[in-house]
């Protein structure tokens, strides 16, 4: 039987390329993540996804030949017109000369930010995304189906079906993956000019997003995701947040992530403000109840284990079974074509340690499991390689009238020349110590003879070598009783 291997989920730093059509190999988180929900020189404004600047913060731009006021504010700045607003801190009398090698100072309240694109890079199942429109008055556009490749951007809203699943990669090369049911807006796409500090904000309106987010690279790049309850941020690491009906989860797998509470404003109060109060750093999580304050940080629950890891899945369903772990009150099994999951498939949440899914094509794919405790936080992940390798095999048991003989039959989905059957009958449900074990058989039925009567079990097994490997496809332990 061949036996895929089990594979771990990455440390922190360790990623793998990803596959899929229009994905680009990720680079490598070289620090922990740099907490961003306050920035020098920048402020987050709680109420909408936008940054404040500090007015008095700048950014240095150093002249070239043939550089004059109005080029520079026409190039970096958001109106050409701020040249004079230059000019003046800069005590520039002379707009139009400007000697090479002079530092300006351009304060970053002005510079131009930039609209950036996210990408559609993985994709199952029903997808929409509804598109804002962008002129005065522009109304938003319906909701529409989403096509792999497809690019999206700010104000963009991105919503799965029951059974959809989506990846988008982001220009700076993070991901963000929705689970069905799920729905995000993309708040906030910008570049800073002449800095390239990037500002990346998801509102997760409702369901799950995970993100895979790279290592800053300006002090003041910022990634966050919002809830109605609380906003986390973070830069360089790979973390979850789930909106749930009563609480908001966040669980960290690399990294650190600051876990504030969202602003909101009562009648008599005024605006809570939005300053991390808790920092969740990897193999922990955080569950928040909405409108409370947020949950301290609790460790993970450790990764579980697969039973029978190497199993073929062969059957009509994928079936998986975890073994039972301390403190679990539930399971999660995800199904995905990439080790990463970020092209998920399947995803279930069960009481019990197992799981069953329909309709999975043959192929090789990676499941990965995880325990939920008593809180609603879903612990560390384990994946495992599977391959998907569908050979229903059905069998039958038919006396022969007036006699002590029956015939015994089967047929397998994927059978072929070479395929060879066995056929084991005995009087113990686990088969020891047979009254038949027929091997090698190339038809598709035998007659066993001269039984006496009692008890019986069998089983039939169907064996395959397909392109060098060797597969065993098992039928059930069938029974019948031989009347004296």
């Amino acid at each position: 039987m061949h036996n895929p291997p089990a594979v771990t989920a990455p440390s922190t730093g360790q990623w793998g390329a990803f596959p899929a059509a229009g994905g680009r190999k990720r680079g490598r988180c070289y620090a922990p993540a740099a907490i961003v929900a306050a920035l020098a020189g920048f402020a987050v404004s709680p109420a909408h996804a936008q940054t404040t600047i500090d007015a008095h913060a700048t950014a240095a731009y150093v002249t070239a030949a043939g550089d004059t006021l109005y080029e520079v504010a026409q190039r970096y700045l958001t109106d050409a017109g701020g040249w004079r607003a230059l000019a003046r801190l800069n005590n520039v009398s002379a707009p139009r000369r400007l000697p090479a090698g002079m530092t300006l100072r351009l304060p970053l309240d002005l510079l131009r930010r930039d609209s950036m694109s996210a990408s559609i890079v993985a994709l199952s199942g029903l997808v929409t995304a509804r598109w804002h429109g962008t002129a005065k008055g522009q109304k938003a556009m319906p909701a529409v189906p989403l096509l792999l490749g497809r690019l999206l951007g700010e104000n963009d809203t991105i919503s799965t079906g029951p059974d959809g699943f989506a990846t988008l990669e982001l220009d700076d090369g993070s991901y963000v993956s929705l689970v069905p049911n799920s729905r995000i807006v993309l708040a906030s796409l910008r570049k800073m000019a002449l800095t390239g500090i990037e500002d990346h904000v998801i509102e997760l309106q409702k369901g799950e997003v995970s993100n895979e987010v790279t290592h800053a690279k300006q002090p003041g790049d910022r990634f966050e995701v919002r809830t109605p309850s609380i906003v986390a941020g973070v830069r360089g690491t790979r973390f979850r947040v789930n909106e749930m009906s009563a609480m908001t989860a966040v669980e960290v797998l690399d990294g650190t992530v600051a876990v504030g509470t969202s602003a909101h404003t009562e009648p008599g109060n005024a605006e809570r403000p939005n300053v991390p109060s808790q920092f969740v750093g990897a193999g922990q999580g955080s569950a928040t109840p909405t409108g409370g304050a947020v949950g301290a940080p609790k460790a993970l629950l450790p990764a579980p284990t697969l039973v029978d890891p190497g199993k073929v899945q062969d059957g009509k369903t994928v079936t998986f079974n975890v073994a039972p772990a301390p403190g679990a009150d539930g399971y999660r099994i995800q199904i995905a074509r990439d080790a990463d999951l970020l092209d998920l498939i399947r995803d279930a949440r069960a009481a019990s340690p197992h799981a069953s899914f329909d309709d999975v094509p043959d192929g090789t794919y990676f499941v990965r499991i995880s325990a939920i405790d008593a809180n609603g936080l879903e612990g560390l992940p384990r994946v495992y390689a599977f391959e998907r390798r569908t050979n229903e095999l059905s069998a039958s048991a038919t006396a022969h009238a007036g006699t002590h003989a029956y015939r015994f039959s089967w047929r397998a989905s994927r059978a072929d020349a070479k395929t060879r059957f066995r056929l084991v009958l005995s009087r113990y449900a686990d088969l020891h110590d047979p009254v038949v074990d027929a091997v090698d058989l190339t038809d598709d039925s035998l007659v066993v003879s001269d039984l006496p009567s009692g008890d019986y079990y069998w089983r039939v097994v169907s064996e395959q070598y397909d392109d060098g490997r060797f597969y065993e496809t098992n039928g059930p332990v069938r029974s019948f009783t031989l009347a004296k």
